[in-house]
C-alpha cells in the first residue's frame, strides 16, 4: 500500500512563507498552509505599491554585506544567497510568466512594476501544480501555540470550526514576519510563544524607519523637540532631493551615501534616512540622540559653495543670492535658516560649512508599527544550520522574524525568499532522515 505523504504545516502568508510552501510542494510533501489575515501576501501587496522591488542588481558580494548584525547575519545568510539570490530570484519570476528589469538604481523590479499579477501567478501555481496536490490555504487562523499533544493550536473565524481548532503535522515552518505593520499581519505574537519553549529571542526593534528631531532653538537657545511651527507647516512632506548623510556613531561606525529623504511634521524618514536607520537607532538607545550631517550640494567641492558664498551679492538678499549662485531654495533654504543661528548665517565660511554639513540631531525612533521591517528576532544560535530550532525540533523559521536586518532596494525580498526556500529544504532533510 502506498504511503500517506508527510504532512508539513506553514505558519505565515508572506513571501517567505510562501517560499517554504512552494519548496515543500514540489518536493511532494501534503503542505497546509495558515495565515490570521483573511489573505496572503499583504505586506508583499502593499510593498508594491510604488513598484515591486524584487531584489537588486548589485555583485552578490557586495550584496552580501549589505545585511546586520554583522558578522552572525552576514555568515548564516551568505549560504541562504549564494543558493538563492538575486539571478535566481529573476529566473523564479520568469517561470511565473513575469519578466524583470533593472532600474537606474540597480534594482530589480517587474516590467509592470506590479506585486499583484506575480502574486496571482504564484498563488494559481500553488494551488493547482502540475502534478500532484496543491497547498490548502487556511485564512482566518491566529495561531496561538502548541496543545499538551503537540498538536499546533488556532483560533478561527472562518468555517464551520469557528474558534479553537488544533492542526497535527510532521514539521512546521514558522514565517510570521517581525513587529511593523500589525494592520497586514505581522505583529509580533509569536515572541512569546517561543519564549514559553525556551526559545531565546532578541527584542524586536524599528528597523528602516523615521525619527523625530530635537535642537536647540537658533533665537532662543532652548531645547526643542521636533521641527518649528513655521518649518513643519510649509515643509512636512516635502522631499530633500540630491543630497547626502553623513554619520559616524560613539563606536566609529560610518555611514556616508547619497539619495533622498523627506520632513515629516516632527522630523524625517525616507530612503536615505531609512538606510542609516540601523546605526542612528542604536547610537539614540546608547547616547540619547544621534547627529547626522545633511551636505544639500554633494556634487559641489567645499572651495566651489565658498566661492558662491562669498561672490558679491550687491543689494540682493542672502536667499536670493543662494538660489541665483547655488540653486539653493525651498527645503533646503529652509533647513538653514531652521537649525542655523543668525550669527551663523552671517558669517559666509560658516555658512558655506554648514551648507556641506547641517546638523541634523534625531532623539526619538518612530513607532515600530510604522517602520518598514524589523530587527530582532530569532537568532541563528538558537537554530541549527537548516533553519531548525535546536529546542523545539520539527519546527524551522524563515523571513523577517529572524534576527536579521537590511535596507530597502530588494535586500529584504531576497533575504524572505531565500530563507523560506532554505527552511523548506531543511523541513526535506529532516523528514527525510
Amino acid at each position: 500500500m502506498k504511503a500517506e505523504p508527510k504532512t508539513v504545516t506553514v505558519i505565515g502568508g508572506g513571501p517567505a512563507g510562501l517560499m517554504a510552501a512552494q519548496t515543500l510542494m514540489d518536493a511532494g510533501f501534503s503542505v497546509d498552509l495558515f495565515d490570521t489575515m483573511p489573505s496572503v501576501g499583504r505586506k508583499f501587496l502593499l510593498a508594491g505599491k510604488g513598484g515591486l522591488n524584487l531584489t537588486h542588481s548589485e555583485p552578490l558580494a557586495l550584496f552580501e554585506t549589505r545585511f546586520s548584525p554583522a558578522p552572525q547575519a552576514q555568515t548564516a545568510l551568505s549560504p541562504l544567497l549564494h543558493d538563492f539570490g538575486p539571478e535566481q530570484i529573476k529566473d523564479w519570476a520568469k517561470s511565473l510568466g513575469v519578466d524583470t528589469f533593472v532600474g537606474t538604481s540597480g534594482r530589480v523590479f517587474p516590467i509592470d512594476m506590479k506585486a499583484a499579477p506575480l502574486l496571482r501567478a504564484w498563488l494559481h501555481r500553488l494551488r493547482y501544480p502540475a502534478t500532484g496536490n496543491g497547498v490548502r490555504f487556511h485564512m482566518r487562523h491566529r495561531w496561538t501555540g502548541w496543545a499538551q499533544d503537540g498538536s499546533l493550536t488556532f483560533t478561527t473565524s472562518t468555517g464551520d470550526t469557528k474558534g479553537e481548532k488544533t492542526h497535527r503535522a510532521d514539521a512546521v515552518v514558522l514565517a510570521l514576519g517581525g513587529g511593523s505593520w500589525a494592520r497586514l499581519g505581522s505583529d509580533g505574537a509569536w515572541v512569546a510563544l517561543l519564549e514559553q519553549r525556551g526559545v531565546p529571542v532578541q527584542p524586536l526593534q524599528p528597523s528602516n524607519c523615521g525619527f523625530e528631531v530635537g535642537y536647540v532653538d537658533a533665537t532662543s537657545g532652548a531645547t526643542a523637540t521636533g521641527w518649528s511651527d513655521h518649518f513643519s507647516t510649509r515643509f512636512a512632506g516635502q522631499p530633500f532631493k540630491s543630497v547626502a548623510i553623513r554619520f559616524t556613531d560613539s563606536l566609529g561606525q560610518s555611514f556616508s551615501r547619497k539619495g533622498e529623504f523627506v520632513a515629516t511634521v516632527d522630523g524625517v524618514e525616507g530612503s536615505l534616512v531609512y538606510a542609516a536607520s540601523a546605526l542612528l537607532r542604536d547610537e539614540i538607545t546608547r547616547s540619547g540622540s544621534a547627529t547626522f550631517h545633511l551636505d544639500l550640494l554633494p556634487d559641489k567641492t567645499f572651495e566651489r559653495v565658498l566661492a558662491e558664498v562669498t561672490h558679491p551679492r550687491g543689494s540682493r538678499s542672502l536667499s536670493s543670492h543662494l538660489k541665483s549662485r547655488l540653486n539653493l531654495d525651498g527645503i533646503k533654504s529652509a533647513i538653514l535658516h531652521e537649525l542655523l543661528s543668525k550669527d551663523t548665517m552671517a558669517d559666509l565660511p560658516q555658512l558655506a560649512a554648514a551648507i556641506k554639513a547641517v546638523p541634523i540631531r534625531v532623539t526619538a525612533v518612530r513607532p515600530i508599527d510604522e517602520a518598514i521591517s524589523t530587527a530582532g528576532g530569532v537568532p541563528w544560535a538558537a537554530m541549527d544550520a537548516h533553519a531548525m530550532l535546536t529546542s523545539v525540533p520539527g519546527v524551522f523559521c524563515a523571513g523577517e522574524m529572524l534576527d536579521w536586518e537590511a535596507p530597502t532596494g530588494g535586500y529584504l525580498m531576497t533575504a524572505s525568499l531565500a530563507s523560506g526556500r532554505a527552511a523548506g529544504l531543511g523541513v526535506v532533510g529532516y523528514l527525510a532522515g
